[in-house]
């Protein structure tokens, strides 16, 4: 039996912060990070827009401690939101606030970068969910990076949940990517011959002024810059905790399952970005209810059916993980629809942007 004990996982959400009259976003002058600190240290973090809040757990062991911090960082940070008259909800975009409207917060880091990209950096109004999984060291993570890149868009379809932006229905499962895809070195990366090959690509940008270092590379996958990690970061925050924690037990069982083909000489076949970005495409515009393509066979498949032949090539890691409990509720969100199916089903029964934000702040502690 392969030891899988350093494939642990970490978990980063960013929230919206609300206003409970207005529905709006909340500029709340960190006032949440600080009273959140207070419980949860430095667990709790403020991000480039005030009206958001950034948390990340402890290095888990497996999907039940996840969980278990999740549920915690959740409840704590609605607790604190409350006493403060405020409300929090997860969404990739906010159904119609402006980001124009948004104070930026005051910190160097952020300075510099609006300095850089001006508005594509103020109007980067979104909230994504970042995955953590523990590598053995770097060759590997840089090897388990490249393969997983082509399961990237059948998890992020599983992820979408941001349907609107501005007041408007944009017609994407996840409009949260295109904002974001104003951003440079975002989106899949290349295939890396070698953690050397990385770290030199890194490095030349580094030397040439491009960034200053490498956490500037926002790629909807990397190895961390700075930890033993693969860094999972396409997807959009889900609405649900258990849909956070079902995301976060596939990409670790993708990590697990790659790892083992690797202890027995064998790899995923690798695919050129320009292709899985047409997945990504398609993952953003419908959702699972869409087609992505199977690269192997050259034909459109239906998403349900991809995501459901992911969960068969995982299947024989996932015991060994701990994490069958976790990942079979994938299948819960096949059936019931991911959060911008939720948002989509609550605007169309009123016609109500109002009511879809009243559903995310709602289903924020729901499991």
């Amino acid at each position: 039996m392969i030891n899988f004990n350093h494939f642990t996982i970490g978990v980063e959400e960013e929230y919206m912060v609300l206003d409970p009259t207005t529905r709006e976003l909340k500029s709340h002058e960190q006032k949440i990070v600080v009273e959140g600190q207070k419980i949860l240290g430095d667990k709790v973090k403020a991000e480039m827009h005030q009206a958001v809040v950034e948390v990340g757990t402890d290095i888990c062991k497996d999907v039940d401690e996840a969980f278990k911090d999740v549920a915690s960082l959740r409840g704590n940070i609605a607790q604190v939101a409350g006493d403060l008259g405020l409300w929090v909800g997860a969404s990739g975009t906010h159904p119609f606030s402006h980001w124009d409207n948004q104070l930026i917060t005051d910190h160097v880091r952020y300075h510099q970068i609006v300095n850089e990209l001006q508005e594509a950096a103020r109007s980067n109004l979104i909230f994504g969910l970042h995955v953590h999984v523990g590598m053995e060291d770097r060759k590997m993570a840089i090897h388990i990076a490249n393969s997983a890149r082509y399961f990237l868009p059948h998890v992020y379809a599983l992820s979408t949940n941001s349907p609107f932006w501005e007041g408007r229905s944009t017609g994407y499962k996840s409009f949260r990517t295109k904002v974001f895809d104003k951003f440079p070195r975002t989106g899949i990366p290349d295939f890396f011959e070698s953690i050397e090959a990385y770290e030199n690509y890194v490095n030349l940008l580094i030397k040439t002024n491009c960034i200053d270092n490498a956490k500037k590379i926002w790629w909807d996958l990397r190895v961390h810059p700075f930890f033993n990690t693969v860094e999972f970061r396409i997807c959009d925050v889900p609405m649900k905790i258990q849909e956070t924690v079902a995301i976060a037990a596939l990409f670790q069982a993708i990590c697990a399952k790659l790892y083992k083909l690797r202890s027995k000489n064998m790899n995923f076949i690798m695919y050129q970005r320009a292709l899985l970005n047409e997945n990504k495409w398609r993952a953003s515009r419908y959702g699972i209810d869409g087609s992505l393509i199977d690269f192997g066979k050259e034909t459109e498949v239906s998403a349900k059916q991809l995501i459901n032949e992911l969960l068969e090539f995982v299947d024989d890691v996932v015991d060994e993980l701990g994490s069958r409990h976790a990942i079979d509720y994938v299948k819960n969100i096949l059936e019931n629809g991911t959060g911008a199916d939720k948002q989509l089903r609550a605007y169309e029964e009123k016609k109500s942007l109002i009511d879809v934000v009243d559903l995310i702040h709602h289903e924020f502690l729901q499991l």
